[in-house]
């Protein structure tokens, strides 16, 4: 097996499953070898593709049938453009005990055309009414530790940690109002005001990161594993009147299984699905942050020595969204994995 490095590519996403769920730590291999690894991952995520429930939508839809049932406007988003480096630092110390430090460097592009009224009109996207947003920053470092102590084997593991608050956070209610230390739209009509909570580069909770692994080899040739993590908010910092905000839990299960009887390649293949639960606050977007998607993740990988490359393209096969949610057709992940 690879280094581990027990990385569980994750972020912020502005709809609720469409973040990366590729499972990195069945990638590099479950390792209960000794020693200290360094790992470096890049996502790419394009949601520019409207979907409600399990279909595709329109944004005629998203207004003259808002989420919200008796609303008379809502809002119209171009596109999301997420591009992930995520690092990771591994130190394990023995064959039972390690410990991962994932910090995450958020590049995200965001349009949208704001709040406009029923009924729908081409000039509600034309280009005056669009606001754009860029963001460049360090996004919330997560501290997992994990055990494997359990069996002769070292195949069984239980990951628990916590997710900080290190990334930029807050955003704006209705009344206009903005709490904690949000980014802002950069041109259009939003210009200078605080771009939504989910699509900061933080969250500004403390998240229960909690969750467990298995692995097994299933012939001479091929080796399966199952792994599941739960994310659940402690605590979260922007709780003042008028201006809460509660990042939903969120569950991801994978399972896969990986070709190890070709040598330094590795064709491998991924189920991951994640369930997120609906934002809480005045400062979320409660009807647009639910939902449970399943993706199909093809992969190859490359070791040499003490060095891993991978790269994954995840399609999702299934979806069940709530309210209108900006979602991608594909997404990709290269990686590059060291043994110190």
């Amino acid at each position: 097996m690879g280094a581990w490095l027990g990385v569980h590519a994750a972020g912020v996403f502005a709809c609720a499953s469409c973040g990366c769920s590729l499972d990195t730590e069945a990638v590099t291999g479950f390792s209960a070898q000794q020693g200290t690894s360094i790992g470096l991952e890049y996502d790419y995520i394009q949601q520019s593709q409207y979907r409600h429930q399990g279909g595709t939508s329109s944004p005629a839809q998203v207004v003259n049938a808002p989420a919200i049932p008796g609303a008379s406007n809502a809002e119209i988003e171009q596109a999301t453009i997420n591009r992930y480096l995520n690092l990771a630092l591994n130190q394990r110390f023995n064959s039972r005990w390690s410990l991962t430090l994932q910090l995450p460097w958020i590049d995200r592009s965001h349009g949208t055309y704001g709040q406009q009224y029923a009924p729908y009109t081409s000039a509600e996207t034309a280009s005056s009414q669009l606001s754009q947003a860029e963001v460049y920053a360090l996004g919330d470092m997560k501290v997992l530790g994990t055990y494997q102590g359990w069996m002769a084997s070292h195949n069984l593991g239980l990951e628990f940690g916590l997710k900080l608050p290190t990334g930029a956070y807050g955003g704006a209610n209705s009344q206009g109002q903005s709490f904690g230390h949000p980014l802002n739209f950069s041109s259009g009509p939003n210009a200078m005001t605080p771009l939504d909570a989910s699509l900061q580069a933080g969250t500004g909770s403390t998240d229960l990161l909690l969750g467990g692994f298995y692995f097994q080899s299933l012939s001479e040739d091929f080796d399966g594993f199952v792994n599941g993590l739960l994310q659940s908010a402690l605590w979260h910092r922007l709780d003042q009147p008028g201006g809460s905000y509660r990042p939903g839990n969120q569950f991801n299960l994978s399972a896969g299984v990986k070709d190890v009887g070709l040598g330094a390649w590795s064709p491998q293949l991924q189920l991951n699905f994640t369930d997120r639960r609906h934002d809480q606050g005045d400062l979320a977007d409660t009807a647009d942050t639910a939902g449970r998607v399943l993706y199909l993740s093809p992969g190859l990988s490359y070791s040499l020595a003490r060095t891993y490359l991978y790269a994954f393209v995840q399609f999702p096969v299934y979806s069940q969204l709530a309210g209108y949610q900006l979602f991608p057709r594909w997404t990709a992940s290269l990686g590059l994995s060291l043994r110190l």
